[in-house]
């Protein structure tokens, strides 16, 4: 059972996995562009102004200015969340026998990311709270800005992974409903995956990328958002049939 816990990938069924991290990868495509350019562009912003992409070869220049080392971070701290989600779920599922908890948490994923599309179309629906981040870590991310390269950046990109957001506590519920620890870790994976291009974006173009958002790319993330909350929900009815 332990064993099922840490590495299953079959915990939703054939095809299960597949289908749950390509919408994982489209929650990250939209929420990068609509939600998370703009809750991390200080820190993302403040990266970029230290001239992280300048000096060396091109290949170390554009490396540099796509903060590498942060997004590393990154991948590494959602990756750790998304396992300790999936096998605290898988174990709790599997101990229990209670299979539907995971077609329960797919719902709640569901039901999240069409929370998040709501928002986009302007529908009047209540802001989670973003509780701030714990103290300690809050010190430590003065001084890793200030230099954000190598260690520095992938520490940065740890320690922001526990800035806490409603997107993410979606993904989260998705990761856990994976079942087990491996499969949770490569759902986070696929999300901050589909996270990069509008990271890169702003990391590369500064402002510039942030001021494009307008109506037109609210509304195509709403559709993306309300798109994944469908088959979220599908899944999960087809884990229930």
């Amino acid at each position: 059972m332990l064993a099922d816990c840490l590495h299953d990938l079959a915990a939703l069924g054939p095809g299960g996995l597949p289908a749950l991290l390509a919408a994982m990868a489209l929650a990250g495509l939209a929420g990068g562009a609509t939600h998370c350019v703009t809750m991390c562009a200080p820190f993302v912003l403040a990266q970029a102004a230290t001239g992280a992409g300048a000096g060396g070869g091109a290949l170390r220049r554009l490396a540099g200015a796509a903060l590498v080392p942060y997004q590393a971070g990154r991948m590494l701290g959602y990756g750790a969340l998304g396992a300790l989600a999936g096998g605290a779920a898988g174990l709790v599922s599997l101990a229990s026998g209670l299979r539907w908890l995971l077609a329960g948490l797919l719902a709640l994923a569901a039901l999240l990311m069409l929370a998040q599309a709501g928002r986009r179309f302007g529908a009047l629906l209540p802001h989670l709270p973003a509780p701030r981040l714990p103290a300690a870590i809050e010190r430590r991310i003065g001084p890793l800005l200030a230099a954000p390269t190598g260690w520095r950046g992938l520490l940065l990109g740890l320690l922001l992974s526990a800035l806490p957001c409603g997107l993410l506590y979606g993904a989260l519920a998705g990761a856990a409903a994976s079942g087990s620890a491996l499969a949770g870790a490569l759902a986070m994976l696929a999300f901050v995956l589909g996270t990069l291009p509008a990271m890169t974006g702003l990391a590369l173009l500064g402002r510039l990328f942030g001021r494009r958002q307008g109506p037109t790319l609210r509304l195509a993330g709403g559709a993306l958002f309300a798109l994944n909350g469908v088959v979220l929900l599908a899944m999960a009815a087809r884990l229930l049939a």
